[in-house]
């Protein structure tokens, strides 16, 4: 592993040890519908494309503290399907974020968003993980790998049915986007389908939209581009929007709003599809 920010060290070695152990925190067994669920993911970004929001479900964060019991999960998946959000975002790191991969059947099954999964991945077998729980995507933060096992991770997240949403923060990240050459000294594919720019600075923890807005160049032209983190109003997302951007996954925002079919309508500049029932 790459030199990476202290947090993240420490999140991912406790990760390590929970997946060593075997334990999922959960038991997943369920599947959505049959076909090519990765496929699913980005049909949903297309057919939205630079309105498509990824709505969040996370049960807390080392900012925000434990948020489990100040909200239903599934209720809210299902307010943000209702409210127009194209896909939905599911931590499920338990031991930081107090989440898991039940969390993601249960929120997936009923909203039928196509889902990702989040998560800080240390082992092959949470990208099986993911696809069993019913994720169609399966997030890969690009700072914790090198360049080999960024392509490697995600070439095996495509061989399971999953699209990688390859998140990156800095030079450094895409850079490793780049295509690999292979022993045959021929090149391998650089076709990423989906690619973000988290505004969040690693080291800091502090957020700058124009992070993203500055850098959005730089990732592969072919990729749908996502925004992530600190998008809060109607204006950022027109701005991001503006910048090229085709995504927007958004969680602090709507996981701490009293009402999330409004925040959404607000955030996507239309009226929600349904009153959140009360």
């Amino acid at each position: 592993m790459p030199e990476v920010p202290d947090i993240l060290r420490r999140i991912c070695e406790q990760r390590r040890r929970r997946v060593a152990a075997g334990d999922a925190g959960a038991s997943p067994a369920r599947r959505l519908p049959a076909g090519a669920p990765g496929r699913r993911f980005l049909d949903a970004i297309s057919e939205r494309r630079g309105g498509a929001v990824i709505a969040e479900i996370k049960m807390g964060s080392p900012k925000l503290g434990d948020l489990r019991g100040r909200f239903d999960p599934v209720a809210r998946a299902v307010t943000y399907a209702d409210a127009g959000a194209a896909c939905l975002s599911v931590v499920v790191e338990p031991d930081h974020f107090h989440g898991g991969y039940d969390l993601l059947a249960e929120c997936a099954a009923a909203s039928g968003l196509p889902a990702v999964a989040k998560d800080f991945v240390v082992s092959d077998v949470q990208l099986a993980w993911a696809r069993d729980a019913g994720a169609c995507a399966v997030l890969l933060i690009a700072a914790l790998y090198d360049a080999a096992e960024l392509h490697r991770l995600a070439g095996l997240a495509r061989g399971l049915g999953l699209v990688p949403l390859i998140e990156t923060h800095d030079d450094a990240d895409f850079e490793k986007l780049r295509p690999m050459a292979h022993d045959d000294g021929e090149e391998g594919s650089s076709d990423w389908e989906l690619v973000g720019i988290n505004n969040r600075d690693l080291r800091t923890f502090d957020v700058d939209l124009e992070r993203s807005a500055d850098r959005v160049g730089r990732l592969p032209s072919a990729a749908f581009k996502v925004a992530e983190s600190g998008i809060h109003t109607g204006a950022d997302v027109a701005r991001l929007q503006r910048a090229g951007f085709d995504a927007f996954l958004i969680g602090e925002r709507l996981v701490l709003s009293g009402d999330p079919a409004a925040a959404l309508s607000e955030l996507l500049g239309t009226p929600a599809l349904r009153e959140m029932s009360r």
